[in-house]
């Protein structure tokens, strides 16, 4: 599959090149032009001011302007994703300091996000658990802390807005070629514009191949897309968005994660080109299939209409391998688990209807709204979690490969429905007072089962109300002050399937809080945002052999972010945040006022880029990231030492064979910093369950080197 699906993914691509080349040669009579270093392809500065930026993280509440929103929203867009080289959602997500976990669920604030409820793709609820490349978007819109009022109910970590890359106006052929660390050579066509002369009909190819080895010695590593957008203008009035994405990605012989045993400390980070410490038979091979439609329709530029539809099918082939340390000397005994899901499927849907009215003096932005999914798991038939050898950190063996399950050979194990009931109304009083108000009320269901297709124990159905009030107030312009309380429903966890009294039972949705106030500035061309909260979460734990709820988490913090032109020539992408992430009412004086595991009270991140004057279209990057040390204990008997890590690179956009050409070099991790990541406990609730603490070493130096050509 894989060598068939490079062939037809590139044979487009090499036409295209081809085709390119003919026309560059024809042009200049077969001679080579010279690179231009003056040549500046972008002269005029097209950055908008800060106050006019906006975003589609609100769902149902249409596209907003970030200074008229009352939570604290990130937006990063493509010009940071192509000039950074990121491949991946996740490398995105690092840009901002309250995100925390690389390679958990999706989370803000401390609070860990669902398989589905917090990600979404143009608003339609997809799996946060598979692979999503960075090529594939116009843009990431994260949305920190309690969203239940505006999609129903989640988990309160936020919301993940993948915004997908839409057709050009003009027709646009960009191809870009590169290579990276240990070979890996990377192909992409970017082809865009109108099938016919009124535009009418719009499309956007983007094919993406990149195979190669990765880091370790004998690694591999495959990133393959083929993404599809069609814009159909039915009428002045009536637009039909389409989606069809087809991506796998394959890694093996990369580091395992490393688990620990009672009373056993991570050790200093080891350093991850080390042999053995994963397995070359060893990792991921995950394909995922979406579709998507979105009907809009403009009433009459006030009233709009969106009504949209997803389908999504995610396979996972997991072969990674676990070592669980059992001794502070550094023996560890390897496992695999392949006994979780193999296939997700989802169908998720939306309507918003949104438009303004006027009662007297009073001004009505008001949301009409549906939002909803069914979400099904299927497990391998014969999946089993089992040792497969013992080693030690001084000597890390390879093991002989295990048989493992087919993994299309499924049974159907779960299955979540969700529909939301949405309204909203944004009352402006005056220029300078406004009152947000959104709510809804919402029906979930969830059943587990087992291989037999019985249900394992009674399944839950609950419904409720989700609810947020938001005050805003602007002394000056361009200077906005809110304040905002949010509760919401969420699904309830589990009980681990070792509880005594009730095993497999999924307790009744939990019921989440948040408080926020913060601060939104638009200086010229650059937005500064400051926001303080407090999150309350139920907490379950077993208690006498019974799981219930029975403590509370609650997160405290403080985040500030900047983004924009600071000046003429300097572009800031980051913040900091501080967080107090504490576990209350546990039933155990251990774990008591605790510092939840895997969390850093500390994070910062700050993106600079600077365009050189004295060179047209030469631009140099620095990425500094900052995260204070994390407890790797429920009792906060142990830790994981903070750490810091630098990128650099720079990009130089210019001309050949009179065709716009953009020369990229980005270096990660400059100082070749060693330090763990991704710790998080072994349930899978939030960060407040127990069980084996897990986590991952951080990649090396890396480089990676482009040419970028619009043909």
């Amino acid at each position: 599959m894989p060598s068939t699906f490079a062939r037809l993914a590139l044979s487009p691509l090499c036409l295209a090149v081809s085709m390119g080349i003919a026309q560059a040669a024809d042009s200049n009579t077969v001679q080579l032009a010279p690179i231009d270093v003056t040549a500046n392809p972008s002269s005029d500065d097209d950055t908008p001011l800060a106050k006019d930026k906006t975003t589609t993280a609100l769902g149902p509440l249409g596209e907003r302007k970030l200074q008229d929103i009352p939570y604290a929203i990130s937006v990063v867009g493509e010009d940071i994703i192509d000039n950074q080289q990121y491949k991946s959602f996740k490398d995105i997500l690092r840009l901002m300091p309250s995100v925390q976990g690389d390679g958990a669920r999706p989370q803000t604030r401390g609070m860990q996000g669902s398989v589905v409820q917090n990600t979404r793709l143009d608003g339609l609820n997809i799996v946060s658990t598979t692979d999503y490349p960075a090529e594939q978007f116009s843009s990431i819109e994260v949305l920190n802390g309690l969203s239940g009022s505006l999609y129903g109910p989640a988990n309160p970590a936020g919301t993940f807005n993948f915004v997908s890359k839409r057709p050009t106006d003009e027709t646009r052929n960009r191809v870009t070629v590169g290579v990276g660390t240990g070979l890996t050579w990377l192909k992409e066509a970017d082809l865009s514009g109108p099938f016919d002369p009124n535009g009418r009909i719009k499309y956007r190819l983007n094919l993406l191949d990149e195979q190669g080895q990765g880091y370790n010695p004998g690694s591999q590593l495959r990133r393959q897309l083929v993404s599809l957008a069609l814009d159909f203008q039915i009428t002045d009035k009536d637009l039909l968005e389409t989606n069809f994405s087809y991506y796998n990605y394959l890694d093996k012989g990369l580091p395992g994660k490393f688990a620990l045993g009672t009373g056993v400390s991570l050790p200093h980070a080891l350093n991850p080109t080390l042999n053995n410490l994963g397995q070359s038979y060893a990792g991921d091979n995950n394909t995922t299939e979406t579709g998507s439609v979105h009907w809009k329709h403009d009433f009459n530029g006030n009233w709009k209409l969106d009504v949209g539809g997803l389908r999504q099918i995610a396979d996972r082939e997991a072969t990674a391998v676990t070592n669980t340390l059992t001794s502070n000397t550094g023996q560890y005994t390897t496992s695999v688990g392949t006994a979780t899901a193999s296939r997700f499927t989802i169908n998720s849907y939306l309507v918003s209807l949104n438009g303004s009215e006027w009662t007297g003096p009073v001004k009505h932005d008001l949301t009409l709204g549906l939002s909803g999914f069914s979400w099904s798991n299927y497990n391998p038939v014969d999946g089993a979690n089992r040792n497969i050898g013992t080693s030690s950190l001084a000597d890390p063996q390879n093991i002989a490969e295990p048989d493992y399950p087919d993994f299309t050979d499924r049974y159907k194990s779960a299955v979540a429905t969700q529909r939301a009931i949405i309204i909203g109304d944004t009352l402006t009083f005056t220029p300078q007072w406004s009152l947000m108000l959104t709510g809804s009320q919402s029906r979930l269901t969830s059943r587990n089962y087992a291989k037999t297709g019985i249900t394992v124990q009674p399944g839950s159905a609950d419904s409720g109300w989700s609810s947020a009030v938001s005050l805003l107030y602007k002394p000056i312009e361009d200077l906005t002050l809110y304040a905002t309380y949010a509760d919401s429903l969420q699904q309830g966890d589990t009980a681990p399937s070792s509880t005594l009294n009730n095993p497999n039972v999924i307790l009744a949705p939990y019921r989440s809080r948040e408080d926020e106030v913060g601060a939104k500035w638009a200086l010229g061309r650059i937005n500064l945002s400051l926001a303080a909260f407090q999150i309350k979460r139920p907490y379950a734990y077993v208690q006498n052999g019974t799981y219930a709820v029975g403590g509370e988490q609650r997160n405290r913090g403080l985040e500030f972010m900047a983004d924009g032109k600071a000046s003429q020539n300097v572009h800031l992408f980051g913040g900091v945040t501080w967080l107090d992430p504490k576990l209350l009412d546990t039933g155990t004086a251990s774990t008591e006022d605790t510092q939840i595991v895997g969390l850093a009270k500390y994070t910062a991140n700050l993106l600079t880029v600077v365009d050189i004057p004295q060179v047209r279209g030469l631009s140099l990057n620095l990425n500094s990231r900052y995260v204070d040390r994390r407890a790797t204990a429920n009792d906060d008997s142990s830790w994981a030492s903070g750490y810091s890590t630098f990128d650099a690179g720079a990009s130089l956009a210019t001309t050949l064979w009179h065709r716009n050409t953009t020369y990229r070099l980005e270096v990660e991790n400059l100082t070749n910093r060693r330090y763990w990541t991704n710790i998080v406990p072994g349930a899978l609730n939030g960060y407040s369950g127990a069980g084996t603490t897990s986590a991952s070493l951080g990649n090396p130096r890396e480089v990676q080197a482009s040419i970028q050509v619009d043909l």
